[in-house]
């Protein structure tokens, strides 16, 4: 199983009744991911315009930054158009009115080709940002995901379709 059972990998042992917990669970689903990504673009900005010791020379950088651009958005695209072909909601904070389970098309390949595609375009920004110092956004993009969208719209997901999302989650990874 790629990412383990979801309902072991979800919480990751917590004890969601703690207070800690319950302040951690307020935050899920508030910030749309689109919004997390424009904040890490602008970090990285901020980071490359701060740290000028840290920019390097990249052979082929605007090659690199195409390639990565043209493969996000062909990511993005066919995540989105297999939702709407199943005509379900790409709305990232509703996961609960989802209508159907996506498992075809880039969906038997990552569970979560959107947040991919977002994930490419911010190593898109640091490519043609050549700064080394602003790869460190991404883990941390990933790391936030995974904690405010990806657990709470898979708890949704299993809540809602049961066996059919365990089998799919024990298939398919949550990234590649």
């Amino acid at each position: 199983m790629p990412d383990g059972p979801p309902g072991y990998s979800m919480d990751h042992g917590h004890a969601w009744g703690s207070l800690n917990d319950r302040r951690m669970r307020a935050l899920e689903l508030k910030i749309p991911p689109v919004g997390v990504f424009l904040l890490a673009g602008a970090a990285m900005w901020g980071v490359a315009r701060l740290l000028p010791a840290a920019d390097v020379d990249l052979p082929a950088r605007l090659f690199i930054v195409v390639v990565l651009v043209i493969a996000s958005g062909a990511i993005a695209v066919a995540g989105i158009l297999a939702f709407r072909r199943h005509e379900t909601t790409v709305d990232p904070t509703q996961p609960g009115k989802a209508t159907s389970l996506v498992v075809g098309g880039v969906y038997r390949h990552t569970r979560n080709p959107m947040y991919l595609s977002l994930a490419l375009l911010l190593l898109a920004w640091a490519a043609y940002l050549a700064n080394i110092v602003t790869l460190l956004v991404i883990p941390a993009f990933i790391a936030y995901m995974h904690r405010f969208q990806i657990i709470p719209e898979e708890r949704a997901l299993l809540e809602k379709f049961g066996d059919s999302y365990t089998r799919y989650a024990g298939r398919v990874r949550r990234w590649l």
